[in-house]
């Protein structure tokens, strides 16, 4: 049964649109349509506003926690076509880096496994995704992916630095050979798979079910298994869950999670990646279990605002 632990008033003056708690859990960061990015306390149920942070001209979509290993740094991206990357010094929180480099708004940001040191993944409405290397001073190294997706991209999410396959497969004296990886949805109904070759960025692979623009992805997060899993929800109000079980063929089946009855915004994984949150136009979060027979199931379903939390079976959820 899962249970609503706890209900932030954030005072924003307009629709929230991101809310993205810290590594440790202790911290809480949202941004809105009121142009701020807030940062909450929420240890021991609580919540403390440590930091208002007044930087975007315009509705601020998304915010990112980096790695702790690195810092209290925040990443945030907004209509005005710009993203900041924050950061707490002796207790205050000030803007450390501002990249101007997307004609239109930026709709996603991601940072990537705390292995490929401080990267940053950015998608815009102007098609292209963005790929910021912090070098060590001054300004970040800036990738750019033209034309990445036609009429924009909507979403970014890394794969996990784990290699398919490391748990089970014989150790080996050599050093891994990670890949970085991610994947995006856009407004030509795709979701794509970036490689780096070579410092250069490739696509990789081209995933093709959904009927309308992507709203969002999610690569799951790895213990080593040998199956790669990705997420993505559309404006069609489809849920697919796309999996790879060989690296080296790179071939993706998709599985149709659910046809929900409206459009769906976002898809987000557990930590061990056996429980997706899917949440959309319905103004509902439902969360959804794979079974042992490979069906998915949805395990419970929170109304948002309410706090009530029910469980349903499939059938309740087509009523709705």
């Amino acid at each position: 049964m899962v249970s609503v632990i706890n209900t932030v008033d954030t005072s924003h003056e307009d629709m929230i649109h991101d809310a993205q708690m810290d590594y440790y859990g202790i911290r809480l960061a949202t941004c809105s349509s009121d142009r701020s990015v807030k940062i909450f306390d929420v240890k021991n149920g609580g919540q403390i506003l440590i930091a208002d942070l007044r930087g975007h001209d315009g509705p601020v979509w998304q915010v990112a926690w980096a790695h702790p290993m690195y810092g209290n740094i925040l990443a945030s991206c907004s209509y005005d076509r710009k993203v900041i990357i924050w950061k707490e010094e002796n207790g205050t929180w000030e803007k450390t880096y501002e990249y101007t480099g997307h004609d239109s708004s930026v709709n996603s940001v991601c940072w990537a496994p705390h292995d490929f040191g401080l990267v940053l993944a950015c998608g815009s409405s102007d098609g292209a995704i963005s790929i910021l290397t912090f070098t060590g001073d001054g300004p970040w190294e800036v990738k750019k992916i033209s034309n990445a997706h036609t009429i924009g991209c909507n979403a970014v999410s890394w794969a996990p630095s784990v290699i398919p396959g490391s748990l089970v497969d014989q150790p080996s004296s050599q050093k891994p050979n990670y890949i970085k990886r991610f994947v995006s949805g856009g407004c030509d109904n795709l979701v794509k798979i970036w490689r780096e070759e070579d410092g250069q960025w490739k696509e990789d692979q081209k995933l093709e079910a959904h009927s309308d623009w992507v709203r969002d992805v999610a690569w799951a997060p790895s213990i080593g298994l040998p199956t790669s899993t990705i997420a993505s929800c559309s404006q069609d109000g489809r849920v697919y869950i796309w999996t790879s079980d060989d690296a080296a063929t790179n071939c993706w089946t998709p599985k149709l999670l659910h046809k929900f009855n409206d459009v769906v915004w976002h898809v987000s994984w557990s930590i061990t990646a056996n429980i997706l949150a899917v949440s959309g136009g319905d103004n509902k979060v439902t969360l959804w279990k794979e079974s042992v027979d490979g069906q998915w199931a949805c395990i419970s379903d929170v109304n948002k605002g309410q706090g009530a939390v029910s469980t349903v079976t499939e059938g309740q959820l087509n009523d709705q």
